[in-house]
């Protein structure tokens, strides 16, 4: 069942390469160019464009309404086998005019905003670089070929972090907008389960959390902390949140994040705080 939370990394495949493909214009404009400051003109127009912009708002949009329509099958899922199932489905044929619909707007407008950053900082280190050669006395014409072959490595590394951190953001952005709509207080915290799983997020794995009470999954690891966030909601984390619906559902004693630290605690524990 945990799995049914976990975002599609299809989606997050298809938002990188939509990245890469809009992107792509950049390195065109900087062909035949042989000057670098030529280069970086051409980037900061048509950055500034309208066409870029609409195609960045697009692809923002089309990433998001994949998670959404992603995420309602699996809250189906979850209705269908729980005692609380017609609620859920009355909330889902509600939920583009309410809290959901808001989460759901402010998502497209925030990746659109990191997409149209994305070019602004790839120049800003292309733009180190330049300077950095000239220094040595090299000539304009050399610089400028090394653009157009640094260009895409850069991209494409910014591109790969923005898909992978901004995915499991967004996913959940909206598990936590749809619990809060149905009054689910608590989520369990799961990983990818995997070699790549980073210390302090396996501490977290199966851990019970308030949505309104965040850990710090680095401080609770004695290491140096990024801040409280919840699963999936700090850079490259793979991790998700599977929503709390019935508490009885899972095995206790378990794990409970509370007041700043990991517990086990009984079901008629839990349900004193709960």
């Amino acid at each position: 069942m945990a799995a049914l939370w976990a975002p599609k990394r299809i989606i997050e495949k298809r938002y990188i390469r939509s990245i890469q493909k809009i992107m792509k214009q950049f390195e065109l404009l900087a062909q035949g160019k042989h000057e670098p400051e030529e280069i970086l003109k051409a980037w900061k127009e048509y950055a500034q464009s309208a066409a870029f912009q609409k195609a960045a708002e697009d692809i923002a949009c089309r990433m998001v309404t994949n998670l959404f329509s992603d995420g309602q099958k699996s809250w189906r899922e979850a209705a269908r086998v729980n005692s609380r199932g017609r609620a859920i489905y009355e909330a889902l044929k509600e939920e583009l005019t309410g809290p959901v619909g808001a989460v759901y707007g402010s998502l497209i407008s925030q990746n659109s905003k990191l997409i149209r950053t994305l070019p602004e900082a790839v120049a800003e280190q292309v733009t180190a670089y330049i300077a950095k050669e000239q220094q040595k006395g090299r000539r304009a014409s050399e610089i400028a070929g090394e653009i157009t072959r640094l260009f895409p490595e850069k991209t494409r590394a910014r591109a790969e972090l923005i898909a992978r951190t901004e995915v499991s953001k967004a996913s959940t952005a909206l598990i936590q907008a749809r619990s809060e709509l149905l009054g689910l207080r608590w989520y369990v915290w799961r990983t990818s389960e995997d070699q790549r799983v980073r210390d302090s997020h396996e501490l977290m794995e199966g851990v019970i959390i308030a949505w309104s009470n965040p850990p710090s999954p680095e401080a609770l690891n004695q290491e140096r902390s990024y801040g409280h966030y919840h699963a999936g909601n700090t850079f490259n984390c793979r991790c998700y949140p599977e929503p709390l619906v019935e508490a009885e559902a899972i095995g206790w004693p378990h794990k409970v994040y509370y007041q700043n630290r990991i517990q086990m605690m009984t079901l008629a524990q839990f349900k004193r705080i709960a």
